[in-house]
Protein backbone atom coordinates (compact mmCIF):
# COMPACT_ATOMS: atom_id res chain seq x y z
CA UNK A 1 0.00 0.00 0.00
CA UNK A 2 1.04 3.42 -0.72
CA UNK A 3 1.82 5.21 3.06
CA UNK A 4 0.14 8.31 3.22
CA UNK A 5 -2.73 8.19 0.94
CA UNK A 6 -5.30 5.80 2.99
CA UNK A 7 -7.71 7.49 5.22
CA UNK A 8 -7.91 6.78 9.39
CA UNK A 9 -9.62 4.15 10.30
CA UNK A 10 -11.47 4.91 14.37
CA UNK A 11 -13.40 2.35 16.42
CA UNK A 12 -16.62 3.64 16.01
CA UNK A 13 -19.87 4.01 17.80
CA UNK A 14 -23.47 4.07 15.80
CA UNK A 15 -26.20 5.40 17.69
CA UNK A 16 -29.55 4.89 17.00
CA UNK A 17 -32.42 6.83 17.67
CA UNK A 18 -34.20 4.25 19.25
CA UNK A 19 -31.23 3.79 21.96
CA UNK A 20 -29.54 1.02 20.18
CA UNK A 21 -25.94 1.16 19.63
CA UNK A 22 -23.57 -0.56 17.93
CA UNK A 23 -19.25 -0.89 17.89
CA UNK A 24 -18.09 -0.88 14.60
CA UNK A 25 -15.04 0.39 12.88
CA UNK A 26 -15.22 3.24 10.34
CA UNK A 27 -13.24 6.50 8.55
CA UNK A 28 -15.91 8.69 10.61
CA UNK A 29 -15.24 7.96 14.55
CA UNK A 30 -18.95 8.36 15.64
CA UNK A 31 -22.32 8.08 13.49
CA UNK A 32 -26.23 9.00 14.70
CA UNK A 33 -28.61 7.65 12.54
CA UNK A 34 -32.24 7.78 12.63
CA UNK A 35 -32.99 4.05 12.09
CA UNK A 36 -31.02 0.79 12.44
CA UNK A 37 -31.98 -3.51 12.10
CA UNK A 38 -33.21 -3.10 15.54
CA UNK A 39 -36.06 -0.53 14.58
CA UNK A 40 -36.25 -1.05 11.31
CA UNK A 41 -39.82 -2.70 10.02
CA UNK A 42 -38.25 -4.66 7.42
CA UNK A 43 -35.83 -6.58 9.95
CA UNK A 44 -38.54 -6.29 13.16
CA UNK A 45 -41.60 -7.29 11.64
CA UNK A 46 -43.61 -4.61 12.76
CA UNK A 47 -45.10 -2.26 11.44
CA UNK A 48 -43.85 1.73 12.59
CA UNK A 49 -46.12 4.05 12.18
CA UNK A 50 -44.48 7.47 10.77
CA UNK A 51 -45.65 10.95 11.41
CA UNK A 52 -46.59 12.53 8.17
CA UNK A 53 -47.15 15.75 9.34
CA UNK A 54 -50.17 16.37 7.72
CA UNK A 55 -49.31 16.20 4.17
CA UNK A 56 -52.26 15.00 2.78
CA UNK A 57 -54.25 17.98 4.51
CA UNK A 58 -51.78 20.34 3.47
CA UNK A 59 -52.02 19.35 -0.29
CA UNK A 60 -55.79 19.40 0.15
CA UNK A 61 -55.88 22.52 1.46
CA UNK A 62 -53.37 24.46 -0.99
CA UNK A 63 -55.12 23.21 -4.05
CA UNK A 64 -58.54 23.53 -2.84
CA UNK A 65 -59.65 19.99 -3.11
CA UNK A 66 -62.44 18.60 -1.34
CA UNK A 67 -61.52 15.43 1.22
CA UNK A 68 -62.16 12.60 -0.68
CA UNK A 69 -65.28 9.81 0.50
CA UNK A 70 -63.44 7.31 1.96
CA UNK A 71 -61.86 9.79 4.65
CA UNK A 72 -64.94 12.04 4.88
CA UNK A 73 -66.75 8.81 6.42
CA UNK A 74 -64.43 8.58 9.03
Amino acid sequence: MKAKIHPKYYETKITCACGNVIETRSTVKDLKVEICSACHPFFTGKQKLVDTAGRVEKYLKKYNLPRPKAEADN
